[in-house]
C-alpha cells in the first residue's frame, strides 16, 4: 500500500519535471508558437490575434530571430530584453508568481496520496461492516428449517 503511494507520486513528480527538461525548446521555432505565447505590448493582447503596427514590428523582430536559428526560449529572452516582461503571455515564474505553476500540480498530487491512502481503509471498513452483518445474523431453527424448504423447493 505504502509502495504503491510511493511509486503513484514518483511517476507524478516525474511527469510534471517533463516539461522542464527543455526538451521543447530545442526545437525550431515558429512565428504561430510564439505568437500564441506573446503578447503585443501596444494592444495588450496576444499577438496572434493583435492588428497594430507594434504588434507587425513584433512579428518582424521574431521572424528575422527565427531566421538567425534562434530557439523559441532564446526568442522570448530576447523579446523580454527588447519590450519587457509583460511582453510574455504568462507570468514569471518567480516571487509570488511562481505558486501559479507549483500550486495546481501540488494540490492534484495531494489529491490523489489522500485517495491512495483512503480508499483502501474505506474499502477494508466496508467489507468488515458486510462481514459483521452476515456473521451477527443467526437463523431460528424454525426460520432456518423454512429456509431450506423454500430453498428446495426453488432448487429442484
Amino acid at each position: 500500500m505504502k509502495r504503491l503511494a510511493i511509486a503513484a507520486v514518483l511517476a507524478l513528480a516525474a511527469l510534471l519535471a517533463l516539461p522542464g527538461l527543455g526538451l521543447a525548446a530545442r526545437a525550431r521555432a515558429s512565428l504561430t508558437d510564439i505568437e500564441n505565447d506573446v503578447m503585443c505590448v501596444a494592444c495588450n493582447e496576444s499577438l496572434a490575434v493583435a492588428q497594430s503596427e507594434e504588434a507587425d514590428q513584433e512579428r518582424s523582430f521574431i521572424q528575422a530571430l527565427i531566421n538567425q536559428g534562434d530557439t523559441k526560449a532564446q526568442i522570448e529572452r530576447k523579446l523580454v530584453g527588447q519590450y519587457g516582461p509583460a511582453v510574455l503571455g504568462r507570468p514569471p515564474a518567480q516571487g509570488f508568481s511562481l505558486s501559479l505553476y507549483v500550486l495546481p500540480p501540488a494540490l492534484v498530487a495531494l489529491g490523489i496520496v489522500i485517495l491512495l491512502i483512503t480508499l483502501p481503509r474505506w474499502r477494508a471498513r466496508s467489507r468488515a461492516r458486510r462481514a459483521a452483518v452476515g456473521s451477527s445474523v443467526a437463523l431460528s431453527p424454525d426460520d432456518a428449517r423454512r429456509l431450506e424448504d423454500e430453498l428446495s423447493r426453488f432448487g429442484g
